[in-house]
């Protein structure tokens, strides 16, 4: 993969915990229909890099690019371009689907109301909410609640999904919903970034993957790609 055609590249980026780095020297590169899964055993940084790769959180050293220029310069594009779901749902407990979903779009979207939420409810009915919109998430299973969370991914027009372990309490039928997804983003020429314990089958040569790994010293560096 040519870094010219790079949607998103990051070099040597390195991140201390401590005095020790917790990973160091990693070089990342995805691009229009690609993903790439972050790999490495607990406590390797998976989800420090991803923080790092959308500008969560600042590396010690190394630089993001986005579309090849510097985020930390003019965040701004990258920032709408961009959507990050964490591990955790991050809902409002006491909202509905469709008021967690009309908050959350409201702080990313120029879309009227109106059209809006025709984007909402299809984004609910897509991934089988249909009957579940109007009630408040502290009733709806943790699986419900994933699938709320995952929904703004459909709500907003971001072109790279920055997704940590995004299967976590989904049963077979939701993971085959969020795959399905993941596939057609790719076909719109979007891109992915993630971590998973669960095998996501079916990318082809699209999936590329970076293992974070500790070297003898116990320090963690990135393997290469396949």
């Amino acid at each position: 993969m040519s870094e010219a055609s790079s949607l998103l590249r990051a070099s040597d980026l390195t991140v201390y915990r401590g005095d020790d780095p917790l990973f160091e020297g990693v070089d990342v590169s995805v691009s229009s229909g690609q993903i790439l899964q972050i790999q490495g055993n607990n406590g390797a940084g998976k989800t420090t890099l991803l923080k790092v790769l959308c500008g969560l959180i600042l590396a010690d050293d190394g630089d993001v690019y986005w579309r090849e220029q510097l985020v930390r310069r003019d965040p701004t594009r990258f920032n709408l371009e961009c959507l990050y779901l964490g591990h955790k749902p991050g809902l409002k407990q006491e909202l509905s689907a469709v008021e967690n979903l009309r908050s959350f779009a409201s702080l990313r979207s120029d879309y009227p109301s109106s059209e809006m939420d025709i984007r909402i409810h299809n984004a609910l009915s897509r991934l089988q909410l249909g009957d579940r919109t109007d009630l408040p998430c502290n009733v709806l299973s943790a699986g419900q609640r994933r699938r709320v969370a995952l929904a703004r991914l459909l709500v907003s027009d971001a072109t790279l999904w920055v997704l940590d372990e995004p299967l976590t309490a989904l049963d077979r039928e939701g993971c085959e919903l969020i795959q399905t997804m993941m596939l057609q983003h790719l076909d719109s020429q979007g891109a992915i970034i993630y971590t998973t314990h669960q095998p996501l089958p079916g990318f082809g040569p699209r999936n590329l993957s970076l293992r974070l790994d500790a070297d003898v010293s116990g320090n963690r560096s990135p393997a290469a790609e396949s």
